[in-house]
């Protein structure tokens, strides 16, 4: 028996190995022809110059451009189609593909077999969508640059990177502008999306229907959303900023089990032109979303700091900073919340209650929306009587007669400076907040 086995590693090891080539292109060759050929495992490197097709690659091979090296789809179809996986596409130039979204034209496509792909620090510049993978496992998107065409209409426009059905990817250092959305995430999981620069799009990170990803460290600016999480739960969004964004800066609806924390909005404010009765800048805006998690984000010159409605209910709300915000909280419901966990309420820039033990909490409960709040909310041009005799008095008889009092939001601690921890510390207080209600948060990742 161990001379037969003997035998048979003689026998393999005497047999050829194909060995990976590196194959050098220039526009002269056919490179359609040239990637039918190669073999798995071959590097196909594009010399200086402009490829025009569109082009299939059937190999996992790696296709990879040296400066100059460009790729024209001709105004049509994809640019790359990829169909195996552990295909690497890196450092080409890639423009003028098709604009047909039905089709899902895209720069560069992968529908089959799309695991262990790697598409890093290429630049996409056409129409439709930028970068589109579906059903794959342990994917890579990194440094690549994706611009879309701002003389098309946002909804005319493709997605710059969508991630459809995809599991264990990391998308990281990408910038993507001018296209509809930035980042497109569907029914995907177990995914990190970080470091990611958005801007002059719709929404700069768009979820559906996905859970168990991580979002952090991205930056998202002149956007009508920065952020818009729609039905999804177990997320974990850290450490991002969205600025200037004209209708919110986090878009939550039907949101569950979700960690949202260490994250800056600011400066979410609705343009005169587009100003509308009930269009506000919101710089967060929690619609039929609950158990969620809201902690130590700021949220700075906002119309709105933070709305919540349709039953966003079971919400922990704590350690924020509110600032600059002309209305600080808009909460449609009657149901009572309180807004501290465990002694540390949030910070808010109108408050002015004292802190006479020195505790760093305010001696005086804080209430952002009270009864007065929503008669002007109802009739926005009440808003001119807000500092006159008969509103204070009203504020005072609602007071001291606290049975008159709709319901709404208190925040029993209010902060007199606000605070600062780090994502670290958050995550930690996500985990535990989260296993005391029987639930797991996700706040890992691939490495």
């Amino acid at each position: 028996m161990i001379k037969s086995i003997i035998s048979l590693l003689i026998l393999l090891c005497l047999q050829p190995v194909a060995l990976a080539e590196t194959i050098r292109v220039s526009v002269e060759d056919n490179l359609q022809q040239v990637l039918d050929t190669a073999a798995d495992g071959d590097v196909i490197t594009l010399a200086a110059g402009e490829y025009t097709g569109n082009f299939v690659i059937r190999r996992a091979v790696k296709l990879q451009g040296t400066p100059g090296a460009r790729i024209n789809a001709g105004g049509k179809g994809h640019a790359l189609l990829l169909q195996n996986e552990r295909i690497r596409i890196e450092g080409l130039d890639i423009h003028n593909w098709g604009r047909d979204l039905t089709a899902q034209n895209a720069g560069i496509y992968a529908d089959k077999h799309a695991s262990h792909l790697v598409i890093r620090n290429n630049r996409l510049k056409g129409d439709g969508f930028g970068i589109w993978i579906q059903g794959g496992q342990h994917i890579k998107v990194e440094g690549n640059e994706v611009i879309g065409n701002p003389q098309l209409r946002s909804a005319d426009r493709g997605n710059g990177i969508q991630l459809s059905r995809v599991q264990h990817a990391d998308v990281s250092n990408n910038t993507v502008s001018h296209t509809r959305d930035g980042l497109y995430i569907i029914a995907s999981q177990q995914s990190v999306l970080k470091n990611n620069t958005m801007h002059d799009l719709r929404y700069g990170i768009h979820y559906m229907y996905s859970h168990s990803n991580r979002v952090q460290d991205n930056l998202a600016f002149r956007t009508r959303a920065g952020y818009a999480l729609m039905s999804s739960r177990k997320l974990t969004v850290i450490g991002n900023e969205t600025r200037d964004s004209e209708d919110y800066g986090f878009l939550m609806n039907f949101i569950t089990y979700s960690e949202i924390s260490h994250n800056r909005i600011s400066n979410v404010w609705t343009k005169p032109e587009h100003k509308v009765n009930g269009r506000d800048g919101k710089g967060l805006f929690v619609y039929n979303s609950g158990y969620n998690t809201l902690s130590f984000n700021t949220i700075d010159t906002t119309e709105i700091g933070i709305h919540l409605t349709a039953g966003s209910e079971n919400v922990k709300v704590f350690g924020n900073t509110f600032l600059n915000n002309p209305v600080q909280v808009k909460y449609v419901s009657n149901r009572k919340q309180e807004w501290s966990q465990n002694g540390t309420g949030n910070f808010w820039s109108n408050y002015l209650g004292w802190d006479l033990n020195n505790d760093g909490r305010g001696d005086t409960p804080f209430e952002p929306n009270d009864g007065i709040d929503k008669l002007v909310w109802q009739y926005p041009e009440a808003k001119v009587l807000l500092d006159s005799p008969a509103i204070l008095m009203l504020r005072w008889v609602q007071k001291q007669f606290p049975i008159l009092k709709p319901a709404g939001v208190t925040d029993s601690f209010p902060l007199m400076l606000p605070m600062t921890g780090s994502a670290e510390e958050s995550a930690t207080s996500a985990a535990r907040t989260s296993s005391t209600s029987g639930q797991s948060a996700y706040v890992g990742g691939i490495q």
